[in-house]
């Protein structure tokens, strides 16, 4: 077991169940043309020195925005800081998803940070 990694955390590069879910998702998506692409971790930002931020999916829009993936089953406090000085810094639109229980409907929620 490796040690360097918290409880629950994957590899970088190696999507978790509920990552896997989200990129069928974006995958149904492209192929009926609501996006045009999307990449698994394929950006980095630099937020300070020594502290980076690698969203969970960078998404394409037909209309050729670029979005900001993060998908969530919770939130750790250092995580939502570093989404939010993100959003703060960079032109794009940053999106956190949850996978909702088919009690609460299904689906997932979002919410945008600008």
């Amino acid at each position: 077991m490796n040690r360097d990694l918290a409880l629950g955390r994957m590899k970088a590069g190696k999507m978790n169940q509920t990552e896997a879910a989200y990129a069928a998702l974006l995958e149904t998506q492209k192929q009926s043309g609501e996006i045009v692409w999307y990449s698994f971790e394929g950006m980095t930002f630099k937020l300070a020195d020594n502290t980076r931020y690698t969203p969970d999916f960078s998404v394409m829009r037909t209309d050729g925005l670029i979005e900001c993936h993060e998908v969530k089953g919770f939130w750790r406090d250092d995580a939502r800081v570093k989404i939010k000085v993100a959003a703060e810094l960079f032109p794009f639109r940053f999106i956190a998803v949850k996978k909702q229980a088919k009690k609460h409907g299904g689906g997932w929620a979002r919410e945008v940070f600008e």
